[in-house]
């Protein structure tokens, strides 16, 4: 092989190198204690970008961190929001609710306020990070997690860029006693110490202590948001079957909001028709991309 055959593979095997270095240095595991728990998130940082703004992700009710899987193309709705959102600048933190996924607990005892906690927390570490801009921070929150965003939003001490909220639930007791039916309602109500196991509505089983229960009704996920000024953009779907009916649920939410807000209605339901393919939660992406981006400036 020649000096320059040689010098060219050197050089294409330092910049494959470089590229691998820099893909597996894009994303990694985060770790911070709630209430002397760990919750476990995963940090993705855009290639070159110095403390770039950063977008938090909360998932949804009984899921994890890179959210529901597009059977289209093998990957995690959040995962895939966070790896465009790289492309185009934007670093993210995508976190696993205690009880769930890698982060510690049980899901049994899980509550819409200790979701809020961990959603605050996360916050809490974005801003003390050196390696993002603290002073950009947006959170995007799906069904049950944009009812965490918007709570996290009006009682953070963190000022936010935006918030994003995808098919957010908004009466949260009306829409488990829907997921769940209403016997299990009342015995999870009743049920003292006793956990209470249930059948969702889309086929899986989960096992809930009173505490999440009873925490449905301490809360009101729709007036938390009026603490919180800055732009909000609502994305829901005219096929939701989970919250609904739409667009008036999402409308409901804007209503509260007394900043600027946008409501973007689009033909799909509470999982962006992701059982078809990747083109409507694409565009869900590309549209929240563009509103957290339109809101940095």
């Amino acid at each position: 092989m020649s000096m320059t055959g040689k010098a060219s593979v050197a050089l294409g095997l330092a910049l494959w190198l470089l590229h691998a270095s820099a893909g597996l240095a894009a994303e990694k595991t985060v770790r911070f204690a709630v209430d002397g728990q760990q919750v476990v998130g995963t940090l993705s940082l855009p290639d070159g970008i110095v403390r770039p703004p950063v977008v938090l992700l909360l998932h949804g009710f009984e899921s994890t961190r890179d959210e529901l899987e597009i059977p289209s193309v093998r990957e995690g709705v959040f995962r895939r929001a966070a790896r465009l959102w790289s492309d185009r600048g934007l670093a993210s933190l995508r976190i696993d609710f205690r009880g769930g996924g890698d982060s510690d607990g049980r899901f049994e005892d899980t509550t819409y306020s200790g979701q809020i906690r961990d959603a605050l927390a996360a916050i809490d570490f974005l801003a003390a990070s050196d390696e993002i801009d603290h002073d950009r921070i947006s959170v995007v929150g799906w069904s049950m997690g944009g009812a965490v965003a918007r709570a996290a939003a009006g009682r953070t001490d963190h000022k936010l860029v935006s918030v994003s909220l995808w098919a957010p639930a908004t009466n949260i007791a009306s829409a488990m006693t829907f997921i769940f039916g209403p016997d299990v309602m009342r015995k999870g109500l009743s049920g003292g110490d006793k956990a209470v196991t249930a059948k969702l509505s889309w086929g899986d089983q989960v096992t809930l202590g009173t505490a999440f229960f009873q925490d449905l009704f301490t809360v009101d996920p729709i007036a938390e948001i009026a603490s919180y000024r800055g732009p909000l953009l609502v994305a829901v779907g005219t096929n939701d079957d989970i919250v609904f009916p739409q667009p008036a649920s999402g409308k409901l939410v804007l209503d509260y909001h007394k900043g600027p807000g946008e409501l973007w209605v689009q033909p799909m339901d509470h999982i962006f028709n992701t059982q078809q393919d990747a083109a409507m939660v694409d565009r869900l992406i590309a549209k929240t991309s563009d509103f957290i981006q339109a809101s940095l400036k």
